[in-house]
């Protein structure tokens, strides 16, 4: 799915833009999803101003807003990443994302001065969706702006409020040029992302729990794992913190050394293989 991240200071249009864009891409015949970075932050519970204040808050919106992207990103339709996508470390993430699914990318930069969109902020009817100003200059500071020479951030369309949608030539971005191919360096984002330790530090968790409740029921020698149909072999006299002990050793290992070429589902197999190689 053509992917187009929008980035742009605080109250510099980037919802103004996100709706042309959707308008304009239906007109095209094209299908077209909204990541909505407001829409992630309120169906987390947040306020804006409460998020961004908070660092941990801040990083599972993104964490959230690059879930959806990679949930809704294919071939075929479009999908506008809607958010100040101030940070170029994040930025990169959704490059590989797209790199890896082998679809076209490009980055609308809603330039901006300060000034002015301080004044828009201002004037907003929706006082849910005003910046304070302490958050509106932090936001401001961190900013760092899109540039043409980073390949994650280019094809780049700049573009001030008072200009027009540059809207043929962002088509032509999307459809009418070869998509990147993935190569190790893009696999890697993806792999380390949020999603996947998450879904592997609970894979390993569940694992760990069956060794200790067959412990405690008596089971001894070979321990059936029934979300893998392996067994581990480990020694009886085992104890819990050990055993995690291994468990942290190879979430460190995993995120050290691996390639990016491992599935979500060969992890319960290869902890299994980690554990027993460890303890024979």
């Amino acid at each position: 799915m053509p992917l187009i991240i929008i980035a742009g200071l605080p109250a510099s249009g980037k919802s103004v833009r996100s709706a042309e864009l959707v308008n304009y891409f239906e007109s095209r015949g094209k299908t077209v999803y909204q990541v909505s970075e407001l829409g992630c932050i309120q169906l987390a519970g947040y306020s804006k101003n409460e998020c961004f204040r908070d660092s941990q808050k801040e990083k599972l919106v993104r964490s959230s807003v690059k879930s959806e992207v990679v949930r809704l990103l294919n071939k075929n339709d479009v999908v506008v990443v809607d958010g100040s996508n101030y940070i170029k470390g994040f930025r990169y993430e959704i490059f590989c994302v797209s790199k890896a699914t082998r679809t076209t990318q490009c980055t609308l930069y809603c330039a901006i001065v300060k000034d002015q969109a301080w004044c828009f902020n201002e004037t907003r009817t929706n006082k849910d969706e005003l910046y304070d100003k302490d958050v509106f200059d932090a936001l401001c500071m961190r900013f760092e702006e899109p540039q043409h020479n980073n390949r994650w951030d280019s094809p780049l369309f700049t573009l001030f409020p008072e200009e027009p949608l540059a809207g043929e030539n962002i088509f032509n971005a999307l459809y009418n040029q070869q998509a990147l191919l993935p190569n190790l360096s893009t696999q890697n984002a993806p792999l380390n992302s949020t999603n996947y330790l998450f879904e592997m530090d609970k894979i390993t968790q569940d694992i760990i729990k069956q060794v200790i409740s067959a412990h405690k029921l008596g089971a001894t020698g070979s321990i059936k794992i029934a979300s893998n149909a392996s067994t581990v072999d480990i020694p009886p006299d085992l104890n819990p913190s050990q055993l995690n002990r291994v468990r942290r050793q190879f979430l460190n290992y995993m995120k050290l050394h691996s390639t990016g070429n491992v599935s979500i589902e060969k992890i319960s197999s290869m902890f299994i293989q980690f554990l027993n190689s460890n303890y024979r």
